[in-house]
């Protein structure tokens, strides 16, 4: 059938046909712009998804790999091991036996050379009995001598200023004395009937016997500074093995006793109320007492030190080590005292008395030596 169409009817189809296109138009542009969203939907999904795997990869897959690896590397080493083990079990037992005993002599061997070079080591390093003693000796004046500013004060056209300093080497200087005459008198000699050392007895009898006020002819720090040169030769000659030095409880107890009776003049000295004369211990005299005390003290405690290291088996073996310790506490607790100006109040007064306080360690420091006399004595 053939349908024919008239001009009204051509208009009508040209209208419909026009609507058309337009609608065609619009249903277009809306799908062209949504599929461009949902392509960016789709793009950012996947980049995620990469994103995800990857960390996966990286914290989960990877060490697993490793592990993997590290499994197939023992199961290797496994497999060698006992491809080796069943090789060796094969060997004939000469073949082992040769073998056991070659290895034997190697440690052997080994251990040998190991224990000479810590024999040789040990006597590279091991310091003669007394040769600690000697430079606990020296130490506390040298540093009086060479290494304080103004150097030795005593002997000082000026030393009225300074009088703080002198006392306090004033009682380096007698704990020097003290020491070196029973090093050379005691702890150096077997008894009465030995003869004296030649650098001990020069030092002893010619250097620290000068007055620490002498200014020249001769002047102390020449003689003083000559008695610890003699004191370094006789520590040379211990370690060369050309001197003696004796470590019984009877070469100490000479020592002790000079200490106990250096402190107790002190404390009595820092305790006192009043002067020979009878008048009050003065201001001035009272800074004079306790810079000496404290003087005293620092030259006692390296020499305690060192005692403490040299006479040791007699000491543990008088199981008196806690009452030297207690001793040197003691005098480290007395050079720890410095107060900037030196008060000597009433003892029941608010102000301090720094003598009482400084007599407090020098009485303990003394007591507990005096503790060490007694045992070492039985």
């Amino acid at each position: 059938m053939r349908v024919c169409f008239g001009v009204n009817d051509k208009k009508y189809y040209g209208v419909i046909m026009e609507n058309q296109g337009s609608m065609n138009q619009r249903i277009a542009g809306i799908i062209g712009s949504g599929g461009f969203a949902t392509k960016q939907i789709i793009i950012g999904i996947s980049l995620l998804v990469i994103i995800i795997l990857a960390g996966g990869l990286i914290l989960g897959v990877y060490p697993k790999l490793q592990g993997s690896g590290n499994e197939e590397g023992n199961q290797a080493v496994t497999v060698n091991a006992s491809h080796d083990a069943s090789q060796k079990s094969a060997a004939s037992p000469a073949t082992a036996a040769k073998e056991s005993h070659s290895g034997s002599l190697a440690s052997a061997a080994k251990t040998v050379a190991g224990k000479g070079k810590q024999e040789d080591k040990d006597l590279s390093i091991e310091v003669p009995v007394g040769v600690a003693f000697v430079e606990a000796t020296i130490g506390p004046l040298r540093y009086e001598l060479s290494d304080r500013f103004w150097g030795w004060r005593p002997n000082d056209v000026f030393s009225f200023v300074t009088d703080n300093v002198n006392n306090f080497q004033l009682g380096v200087i007698e704990v020097t004395r003290r020491t070196v005459e029973k090093l050379t008198e005691n702890i150096s000699r077997t008894g009465a009937a030995s003869s004296f050392d030649k650098n001990l007895e020069n030092a002893r009898s010619t250097c620290f016997v000068i007055e620490a006020e002498s200014f020249m002819f001769p002047s102390s720090e020449g003689r003083y500074n000559d008695g610890l040169e003699e004191l370094e030769r006789y520590a040379e000659k211990l370690k060369k093995g050309e001197a003696r030095f004796f470590t019984r409880a009877d070469n100490l107890i000479p020592l002790f006793r000079e200490f106990e009776s250096l402190l107790g003049s002190c404390d009595d000295n820092l305790v006192k109320m009043r002067e020979e004369d009878g008048s009050k211990v003065s201001f001035f005299k009272a800074d004079n007492y306790f810079f000496y005390a404290k003087g005293v003290a620092s030259a006692m405690i390296p020499i305690l030190d060192a005692v403490e290291k040299d006479f040791y088996p007699t000491i543990e073996r008088r199981n008196c080590l806690k009452e030297l310790e207690h001793a040197i506490e003691s005098l480290e607790h007395a050079t720890h005292i410095s107060p900037t100006v030196i008060l000597d109040s009433d003892l029941s007064s608010i102000s301090a008395n720094h003598r009482a306080n400084m007599a407090a360690h020098i009485s303990h420091a003394r007591f507990y030596i005096d503790v060490l006399i007694k045992t070492l004595s039985t």
